[in-house]
C-alpha cells in the first residue's frame, strides 16, 4: 500500500476522526464552502462539492451545517474566504510530505506548519521540491469481504479504472481524476459500498521505514500536521510494514 493509503488506514483504526469530530467538522465546512465558491453550489455540476458533501454526511454532519457551508460559499450567507495553499517538506527518514491548507491567514499558517515540522524532526522545503513525486489520482478502497476479487476487478476496470490491486484485507482501485466519479458510481451500482473513496495524491515511489522508532516519529509528525486547524490533507511517501504498525498500535 502507498504511504497515503496506510496513513488513511491507520487513522481509521485509531478512531481519530470520531475522537476529533468537532475539528473534522470545521475542516469539512471549510472544504464545502471553498468548493461551492470555486465551482458553484450544485452537486450535479460540481464534483468537488459533491465529494465534500459526501464526506460530511459520512461523518454524520448535520444537514443544516452542510447547507450553511454551501450558502456561505455561493455568497447567499456571509462567510470567510479561505485561501488554498500547498506546503512541501520532509519528515524523519527523509520522507516527502505534501500538506494541503485552507486558511484565512497564510502567514500564520506557514509559520505554524514550519514550526510543527521543525519540532517533530522535519523541515519545510521550497515549492516544487517534493510535489513532483506525487500524482493526483482517484483512490477507492473496498474491503475484500464486500466482493469476490474477479468480480471487483471486472467492475473497476470496465468502468475505466487505471489500476487494481488486492492487498491483505482490501482492494485498492486507482483512477485518473476525471474517471473517479464514473468508477465510484459503477461500484455503487453493483451494490458495493467502498471503505473510502477520494481524489488524492499518490507517491510514485515510497521510502521504506524499517525501525520502530523512526516509524513512531513519522506517526507523531503526521498526527501533529493533521491536527492543525488549517490542514485539509497530508500526503506522504513512507512505507511502514504491517508488523511495525501493529506494534505501534499496541
Amino acid at each position: 500500500m502507498s504511504g497515503h493509503s496506510k496513513w488513511a488506514t491507520i487513522k481509521h483504526k485509531k478512531g481519530a476522526l470520531d475522537a476529533k469530530r468537532g475539528a473534522l467538522f470545521t475542516k469539512l465546512i471549510k472544504e464545502i464552502t471553498t468548493a461551492a465558491r470555486t465551482g458553484g453550489g450544485s452537486m450535479d455540476t460540481n464534483p468537488r462539492l459533491r465529494l465534500a458533501i459526501e464526506k460530511g454526511k459520512a461523518a454524520n454532519m448535520p444537514s443544516d451545517n452542510i447547507d450553511r457551508a454551501v450558502k456561505k460559499g455561493t455568497g447567499e450567507l456571509p462567510g470567510v474566504t479561505y485561501e488554498e495553499l500547498m506546503y512541501e517538506g520532509y519528515g524523519p527518514n527523509g520522507i516527502a510530505i505534501l500538506i494541503e491548507i485552507l486558511t484565512d491567514n497564510k502567514n500564520r499558517a506557514a509559520s505554524e506548519i514550519r514550526n510543527i515540522l521543525e519540532k517533530k524532526g522535519g523541515s519545510l522545503s521550497g515549492s516544487g521540491s517534493v510535489a513532483w513525486q506525487f500524482a493526483k489520482k482517484g483512490l477507492i478502497v473496498v474491503k475484500k469481504e464486500a466482493a469476490d476479487e474477479d468480480k471487483m476487478m471486472g467492475i473497476a476496470l470496465e468502468a475505466g479504472a487505471s489500476d487494481f490491486s488486492a492487498e491483505k484485507e482490501i482492494y485498492e482501485i486507482t483512477t485518473e481524476p476525471h474517471d473517479f466519479e464514473k468508477v465510484k458510481k459503477a461500484i455503487a451500482d453493483a451494490g458495493i459500498t467502498p471503505e473510502s473513496a477520494e481524489v488524492t495524491r499518490i507517491p510514485s515511489a515510497t521510502v521504506k521505514v524499517a525501525g520502530i522508532n523512526e516509524a513512531r516519529s513519522i506517526m507523531i509528525l503526521m498526527d501533529a500536521l493533521e491536527d492543525h486547524e488549517d490542514t485539509q490533507n497530508v500526503y506522504a511517501n513512507f512505507d511502514i510494514s504491517d508488523e511495525i504498525l501493529h506494534e505501534l498500535a499496541k
